[in-house]
């Protein structure tokens, strides 16, 4: 199975945004963790501007 181009683009900018890590450093990342760091940054922006 091949993983659409465009939702790694998404995955890149979001956790390259919120970590400052190079893309590099992301694209290394197996797609599991990948995914796990993007579900749980979510998770603290939601809970960030929830508390705003």
């Amino acid at each position: 199975m091949t993983y659409a181009a465009e939702r790694i683009e998404e995955e890149v900018a979001y956790l390259a945004y919120h970590f400052h890590w190079g893309m590099d450093d992301i694209l290394d990342l197996e797609h599991a963790d990948r995914r796990a760091y993007v579900t749980r940054t979510g998770k603290l922006v939601e809970q960030a501007e929830a508390r705003q």
